[in-house]
């Protein structure tokens, strides 16, 4: 990301428990105030999620007084976000555009998104929960709309667990048990993958208690190889050691057959994977073999993370941010908008109430339980306090070729602390360790 006018002299954001430079709501352009309760006009929204198109529809023939132009534009992974800060950057971005959790900060900390406070209620902002609000908010200021909340979710075949003679596991060291029934019902069978392109490691980590990225003495401190993440990691590199779990590149053809073919069985997801799963194994026959469950827990009480999630923004190329605003409430608040984005995904909505319109939409009829109320119970234990830093892309690019070249998954979180640490610095941020 271009951060051409960011000082990155220290700025604590603390409400957010967020440390990022130049993005203090006195530092940002200040946001139009609104023109009127009724704006008009013309915007123009960008977003890679699937049914965004049909959403930009159903608002536009909802009312007369604004019309969205929506545009696809590629995910994260597939330079999304480049072409997104470049055209903010040439002054040809959108007015809205759809931003994840984890790179949100730094397109707040470039002033490429601004503050919306002054342009949608805090009667509509206080709704969220704490934990979902901190994920959007530095300093005093609000940059984004929550739109999803999706918890860490486990997938299983139930009838895999079955021959296995196993429940649903509610302990990591359940699940490793788990992992060795099913490896010895059938030799050629894993209870699940661990993806080396898209490690979880990051909400597996958050999940044990673990902060990879908080506030100590007006600095950044970075904390990968914790103890808690170590744990993880150790975890998980034995479980790959003993082929209890299948190293491999996640959303590629191979894993695709092997989840048709019995090879495996679990997915490490999030709730938007459920659409993802029935698309790619109904072929198979596999309907109403799928369960979701919450995470196992490193202890007696369930604890749980968030895995990825989204949030909508006003960019600072906006001449009509109240026209946006009013499209950003329907986008993230109003139960058409999730109607309107129909069976293409099965989001975990951050707006109260909303889940219930979800869960009549989304395709969960492919799964052999509730998976709106696996879900409700995994987002109950999600554990507050975690925060994705000043620049994540860092991190998450360090991470990726780490676990692919370091020895084990240990040495790969010692190598994404050392290369996250040289990143920040090389920014301009105080940083401790």
């Amino acid at each position: 990301m271009n951060l051409r006018r960011t000082s990155f002299a220290a700025a604590a954001l603390l409400s957010a428990g967020v440390l990022l430079a130049g993005c203090a709501a006195s530092a940002a352009p200040e946001p139009e105030p609104t023109a009127a309760e009724n704006p008009t006009g013309d915007i123009t929204f960008w977003s890679s999620l699937s049914g965004m198109a049909d959403v930009a529809a159903a608002f536009n023939a909802s009312q007369d007084d604004i019309t969205v132009k929506f545009e696809e534009i590629p995910n994260a992974a597939n330079g999304g976000y480049t072409k997104l800060s470049a055209a903010i950057e040439s002054g040809t971005g959108p007015d809205v555009a759809g931003i994840e959790y984890v790179s949100l900060p730094g397109f707040a900390a470039s002033e490429q998104v601004v503050p919306i406070d002054d342009v949608v209620s805090e009667d509509v902002l206080g709704e969220y929960s704490e934990q979902v609000r901190e994920l959007v908010t530095f300093g005093d200021a609000t940059y984004g709309m929550p739109y999803d909340a999706p918890p860490q979710i486990m997938w299983y075949r139930q009838d895999v667990l079955d021959a296995a003679g196993v429940d649903v596991p509610t302990t990591w060291e359940e699940f490793e048990d788990a992992a060795r029934a099913v490896k010895a019902a059938n030799p050629n069978a894993y209870l699940t993958s661990f993806f080396t392109n898209e490690p979880q490691l990051a909400p597996l980590s958050w999940q044990a208690g673990s902060k990879w990225f908080s506030v100590e003495d007006d600095k950044w401190k970075v904390a990968i190889a914790d103890k808690a993440s170590t744990k993880v990691a150790a975890y998980w590199q034995k479980l790959i050691d003993e082929g209890l779990v299948k190293a491999q590149l996640g959303f590629s053809d191979e894993w695709t057959a092997d989840l048709n073919n019995g090879v495996v069985n679990g997915w490490v997801g999030g709730s938007w994977s459920a659409s993802g799963l029935k698309t790619r194994t109904e072929a198979s026959g596999q309907a109403g073999k799928w369960i979701a469950a919450v995470p196992p827990s490193w202890g007696d009480e369930p604890t749980g993370a968030l895995s990825g999630g989204t949030s909508f923004a006003i960019t600072e190329n906006s001449k009509n941010q109240a026209a946006a605003a009013k499209f950003l409430e329907y986008l993230t608040t109003d139960p058409a908008a999730v109607e309107a984005r129909g069976e293409v995904g099965t989001a975990y909505l951050a707006y109260p109430g909303l889940n219930e319109v979800a869960s009549k939409v989304a395709p969960t009829d492919y799964y052999a339980n509730d998976i709106y109320e696996v879900f409700d119970e995994a987002s109950a234990s999600v554990v507050g306090g975690w925060s994705w830093g000043p620049d994540y892309d860092i991190t998450n690019t360090a991470m990726r070729d780490a676990v692919t070249t370091a020895p084990t998954l240990g040495d790969a979180l010692e190598q994404t602390q050392s290369a996250t640490v040289d990143g920040l610095e090389q920014l301009g941020l105080d940083v401790t360790e």
